[in-house]
């Protein structure tokens, strides 16, 4: 279902030139990834334009004009379970017999036929932009700016499925059935476009008296978007290589269309004070407005402020060797910011209706359905609901030693958020969705480091940076609790922390099976997953295993001790660089598709556990050291739950980036009329280091295209 390899292009050219009065830079590039998945040429191609223009009319007025222009289109397979369908595709079944046509695999579950023959889906994308400023400085030290960016996206997607038959594997002429899913010929349209419009009045003022510098800037900002789409679709076409509605199945011919509208508006102001270069001042503050909330709990206000010691301006540290403390700053800030963005809800404080179809028979002996339309609310308002504010606080140093070549800055912070948009469980009865709401607080705690060292041997100069980080997040005091599957959000535990049983390992033999509560009574025998009673209605063990009084707080999800780097280096035109990023630890589940043999009671078993898992032919001290359960589909249910027994460490490193370039001597290039002309060669993501099993990445989960491993042959000519 994969390829080896597949090309992937980019070009980019760019012209630059003009006079004192007008410059500008128009710049070309297009790029086309080709597709790792057989049946598919290329997934990605794109066209960018972009147009800048500088005017400058006099000393007093100014202005600029951008233009962009994006053109993308997308080809994906209309198959979209494709990976965990590799994953899952078992080798005993044919995906294609001798003779060169389809097997069923298993009751029409063919992945590759699906995939390759199954159709695709079409999507196009044109985006136009630009921005507009006039800039007036009517006196020294004041800048007057307005600004205009509007955009403009017009979209459109065609899927487009086949009808995919197969065959007996003795007959390759007669048509055993059609692959699940791919039984009649579909097509689906949509099309939607979007406008948004960003406007802005900046005023700059920024006048330096003595040791004193002080900059002001008051500005008014306003944004809207609007989008609306439409979808047409129909099935059974009587035409199988003819995608377009005119031959649609009128009578199975559906259309959908949906419009919102978002908009907010801002009042900010910002004042930088320096005195000397030693002491640092700055003071920041939002208004802020959004139409997602109510017009009584529409606006919020986010102030900030910050301060700067520089210690080596002072004169207390000029005994000090500036050669080895080349630079020192401590500073510190607090502020207050606002969000508001709740996903795909734009109307959380509006009850929503929605409009379907239904059907029903007139009378009791009627035997023709009546089709008619009807409303219900389909979600639960929340008046007032209104901004999520973080109160941070902050504290940094930054130092520079050795004439500058050691650098170091770090910082430690605690960030309280309040009113956090959460949709925590609301009774079944209700009827709703649960709604978005300003439930609780969070409290985050964390650090962050970089160091980086520059220096010069000879011909060789060469540059590290080391950067690393650290977090946690707890919740506060909230009104609910919200359990999703394996996580949790509940006061006292990390945001989205794992949530499930806590593992004793396997049941060995069945004294230990019948002396043991269990989850699953009827199904559970030796070799299952075993957990551990910790509570009951009252609060003690109670011999059974519940998920009300079992589960509890398993760990953080979220990755811990977050490190990156690079590493460069150039001699004589040559030049080396290196990029690299990783994971210190993560509390990380394996799941289903990793472990679970025989998904679907007919897919593969996965090779991690081939030798490893339960099994009444292995003997006593093998089955102790077993590390999976015994293979079975009855009670795989109750061996998957969200435990201990799955957690691993997801710890990773990952080499981001290689590439090795040389320059040609301009005196060289210059009898071609070249300025420059650098050669390289570039290697992504080439290797990772980690814990989990082949075939799974660390960034990614199984029903995503993985990350590939890419090397560029690059040419880069300046004229």
């Amino acid at each position: 279902m994969t390829k080896g390899s597949a090309p992937r292009q980019s070009h980019v050219v760019s012209l630059t030139g003009g006079s004192k009065s007008v410059k500008s830079r128009a710049t070309f590039s297009y790029d086309r990834n080709g597709s790792l998945l057989k049946g598919v040429d290329h997934n990605y191609s794109r066209y960018l334009v972009r147009v800048n223009n500088d005017f400058k009319f006099n000393k007093y007025i100014s202005a600029n004009l951008d233009v962009n222009v994006k053109y993308t289109e997308g080809i994906a397979p209309a198959f979209s379970s494709v990976w965990s369908g590799i994953y899952n595709a078992s080798e005993l079944y044919a995906p294609i017999w001798s003779n060169g046509t389809l097997g069923d695999v298993k009751n029409g579950s063919n992945p590759y036929g699906k995939l390759v023959y199954g159709g695709n889906t079409k999507s196009t994308n044109l985006r136009a932009g630009g921005k507009a400023g006039l800039t007036i400085t009517p006196i020294e030290g004041l800048k007057l700016q307005a600004i205009a960016a509007p955009n403009i996206s017009f979209a459109k997607s065609k899927e487009f499925t086949n009808a995919v038959p197969f065959y007996y594997a003795d007959d390759p002429n007669t048509i055993q059935g059609y692959l699940a899913d791919y039984g009649t010929t579909n097509l689906t349209e949509g099309r939607s476009d979007s406008k948004e419009f960003t406007g802005q009045f900046l005023g700059n003022y920024a006048k330096k008296f003595g040791k004193h510098d002080l900059n002001v800037m008051l500005g008014y900002e306003t944004y809207y978007f609007r989008h609306e789409s439409m979808s047409a679709g129909t099935k059974d076409m009587t035409l199988d290589r003819y995608p377009y509605l005119s031959s649609a199945n009128k009578e199975l011919l559906t259309v959908t269309g949906t419009a919102y509208e978002l908009a907010y508006r801002s009042l900010f102001g910002r004042l930088m004070y320096n005195f000397d270069d030693r002491y640092l001042l700055q003071v920041n503050f939002r208004r802020d407005g959004s139409s997602r909330f109510h017009k009584d709990y529409r606006w919020g206000n986010f102030p900030s402020v910050s301060l700067g010691w520089v210690l080596t301006e002072e004169k207390f540290m000029e005994k000090i060797n500036h050669r080895t403390l080349s630079f020192l700053k401590i500073r510190g800030s607090w502020g207050r910011l606002g969000n508001e963005r709740i996903g795909s809800n734009y109307y959380p404080y509006i009850s929503l209706l929605d409009f379907s179809n239904s059907m029903y028979y007139p009378s009791q002996d009627a035997t023709t359905p009546v089709f008619a339309q009807g409303a219900a609310q389909v979600q639960y308002a929340i008046r007032d609901i209104s901004w999520e504010t973080t109160e941070s606080f902050d504290f940094g140093i930054d130092a520079r030693f050795f004439d500058g070549r050691l650098s170091f800055t770090g910082d430690i912070y605690r960030k309280n958020t309040n009113g956090m948009l959460l949709s925590l469980d609301i009774p079944d009865y209700v009827g709703y969705t649960n709604p978005k709401q300003n439930a609780g607080k969070m409290h985050t705690t964390g650090w962050d480091i970089e160091l980086g060292w520059n220096d010069r041997i000879g011909d060789v100069s060469y540059s590290v940076t080391f950067n690393m980080s650290d977090y946690r997040s707890k919740m506060g005091n909230l009104s609910g609790s919200f359990v999703d599957g394996t996580k949790v959000i509940m006061e006292g535990s990390y945001y989205n922390e794992w949530y499930g049983y806590i593992s004793d390992g396997l049941f060995q033999d069945e004294k230990d099976l019948a002396n043991s509560p269990k989850l699953t009574e009827a199904a559970t025998q030796v070799g299952d997953v075993k957990f551990r009673d910790i509570s009951g209605p009252d609060g003690i063990p109670d011999g059974k295993i519940s998920p009300e009084y079992d589960r509890v707080l398993l760990g953080n999800s979220l990755p811990e001790l977050m490190y990156g780097g690079t590493i460069a280096a150039q001699w004589n035109g040559f030049d080396l660089s290196m990029a690299f990023q990783g994971v210190g630890h993560q509390n990380v589940r394996m799941t289903e598709s990793m472990i679970q043999p025989y998904r679907g009671k007919w897919g593969s078993i996965p090779e991690i556990i081939d030798g490893n898992y339960w099994s009444s032919l292995n003997t006593p001290e093998q089955n102790a050291a077993a590390t999976y359960p015994r293979l079975t589909t009855t009670n795989k249910d109750s061996n998957n739950e969200m435990s201990t027994f799955w957690m691993f460490n997801g710890r990773y490193f990952r080499m981001k980036n290689i590439t090795v370039g040389y320059t040609i001597p301009q005196k060289i290039t210059r009898k071609f009329f070249v300025d420059r002309l650098r050669v390289y060669v570039s290697g992504n993501d080439l290797f990772s280091i980690n814990d989990y099993p082949q075939g799974f990445d660390p960034e990614r989960t199984v029903s995503n295209y993985p990350i590939t491993k890419s090397v560029i042959f690059g040419l880069n000519v300046n004229f």
